[in-house]
């Protein structure tokens, strides 16, 4: 240690038992070769899912849950934003007016039917990303 001011210079503090029980980490794998072929798992893997697809499944969800039990929960809690809420609040209402006149049935096609047009304005029209609370 080397005299600095008149106090010794320390070094940082270090555990000792670091060096001697944790080796370093081994290096990444190097990334697999490029084809110009695309390989079988490429071919078989899912295309990702359009966000107005998950938008209706998850409105879909939700409004058969409420439709059945009669009370809504937070948005947040169900996974959606403010706008899927807001279609989900639309499509439940009407649900339950086609319920009460027709039957169960017509209210399940009536809310994949509202649920599908819904998510597919508001993803047209900008979806999560357009203005506030979206």
């Amino acid at each position: 240690m080397t005299e600095r001011a008149g106090r010794p210079r320390r070094r940082p503090w270090r555990p000792s038992w670091r060096q001697d029980c944790c080796p370093a980490a081994p290096p990444p794998p190097p990334p697999p070769p490029s084809s110009s072929s695309s390989s079988p798992s490429a071919q078989n893997s899912p295309s990702p899912t359009p966000p107005e697809a998950l938008c209706t499944r998850l409105v879909v969800h939700w409004a058969r849950e409420i439709l059945g039990s009669g009370t809504y929960g937070d948005y947040q809690s169900m996974g959606l934003s403010n706008g899927q809420y807001e279609i989900l609040r639309s499509v439940v209402d009407e649900a339950r007016v086609e319920h009460k006149r027709r039957e169960a049935d017509a209210a399940d096609e009536l809310i994949r039917r509202e649920a599908r047009t819904g998510c597919a304005a508001w993803y047209r029209s900008g979806g999560p990303g357009a203005g506030a609370w979206r």
